[in-house]
């Protein structure tokens, strides 16, 4: 690991001029032009454009041995940069407030390292980096189905966790992070002056009966020991304080990890929707948009990155972490390969600079990189002498 550890200098100044210089979801240019070059600077042999806007890396070692895959996304997201850094984001409106950059600067590093070793390497490292992680649809399966994922015999991704502690790393066997469907319904009346409520449909009033009954999925329709998340987020309707308008909004999401829940929750959204409405002389148009699947990890696979991290760290920097409700579509790289994904604590030193994930203050702590590369590399040379 020391050769990570000499490293760790230049994946400070990676990651942030990278933060300096965002991009967003599936319009990244620069960004995986310059993860790109970085490779070849490196000598590994480099594929572009994989799935659209992906890079993936392979080092070849010298030794036969297993094929592993390491993950890292690069996207930012629509949110102007407050921070008062130096390497404060560049273009308004748009930075890395979700730790990508630290992933991709981590993974460079790894790559880095590993490839200083080539000739004593069991195996192949597939290095991929990946595009359009925040907004669906992902990446992840258009550079699986470009072949970032062929030959590869497991793959392992981590995040970095801003509000989880410094120099430590959470695992979990099994689900891990939810599944997301979106919801859109539309609720229409017949609208009407607001002092003669009686003559039109009142499609606001139908839309708060809606978004009452919809709790009730939760409490009494899913079971009790399994999570699920039912959240409307935004309510839209009329214009003027005096006039009832003929149609509200409602946007939401449903949050759930078991496959069949999802599938009830769905119906019964639309179910509830349509019957509410109808009873109030309303009716109701509902959209649910299918998002990413949820995350599931391999136990064996996470085994082996639970045994490298305690050989990394020590067992008291090792902790078993509940699931956790935000999306990710590294779960399509587990449908197709085992594989697992685990959080690497940054969260700062200092409490008043230690900020949520999507938050225009976020920022976290570098260090986390390194230990993510240095996991990476005790996980892959575990993999291959298993």
């Amino acid at each position: 690991m020391t050769k990570i550890e000499s490293l760790y200098e230049e994946m400070v100044a990676i990651r942030r001029h990278l933060h300096m210089h965002p991009e967003l979801s599936h319009q990244e240019v620069e960004t995986p032009a310059f993860i790109a070059d970085k490779l070849e600077e490196m000598g590994v042999e480099v594929r572009r454009g994989v799935g659209g806007r992906g890079v993936v890396g392979t080092i070849r070692g010298a030794k036969p041995g297993k094929t592993i895959a390491f993950r890292a996304d690069f996207d930012a997201l629509p949110i102007d940069d407050k921070k008062d850094v130096t390497y404060k984001s560049t273009v308004p409106g748009v930075m890395h407030a979700c730790g990508h950059d630290g992933h991709t600067a981590g993974l460079l590093g790894f790559a880095k390292a590993m490839v200083a070793m080539k000739d004593e390497l069991p195996g192949t490292i597939v290095l991929i980096h990946q595009f359009g992680e925040e907004l669906s649809p992902g990446g992840a399966r258009g550079m699986i189905e470009d072949g970032c994922l062929d030959g590869v015999d497991l793959v392992y991704g981590a995040h970095i966790q801003s509000k989880m502690e410094n120099g430590r790393v959470f695992v979990r066997d099994g689900f891990l992070q939810a599944s997301e469907d979106a919801l859109k319904i539309i609720v229409k009346g017949y609208g009407t002056h607001g002092a003669e409520p009686h003559t039109g449909v009142d499609p606001i009033l139908a839309a708060s009966h809606i978004m009452v009954a919809l709790q009730s999925i939760v409490s009494r329709n899913a079971d009790p020991l399994k999570e699920l998340v039912v959240s409307i987020g935004k309510f839209h309707a009329g214009d003027a304080d005096n006039v009832i308008p003929s149609e509200a909004v409602l946007e939401g999401t449903i949050r759930v990890f078991d496959p069949a829940l999802r599938k009830l929750a769905g119906e019964r959204v639309t179910a509830i929707a349509e019957n509410v409405a109808r009873a109030m002389g309303a009716s109701a148009e509902v959209i649910v948009e299918t998002g990413y699947d949820a995350l599931w990890n391999d136990p064996e696979a996470m085994d082996i990155v639970r045994s490298a991290a305690i050989e990394t760290l020590g067992e008291e920097n090792v902790i078993e972490t509940s699931p956790v409700m935000p999306v990710e579509d590294f779960a399509y790289y587990t449908q197709v390969k085992p594989g697992a994904y685990f959080f690497v604590g940054a969260k700062m030193e200092d409490d008043r600079l230690s900020f949520p994930h999507h938050h225009e203050n976020f920022d976290f702590h570098e260090e986390a990189m390194l230990i993510a590369a240095k996991v990476f590399a005790a996980t892959y040379f575990k993999a291959q002498a298993m």
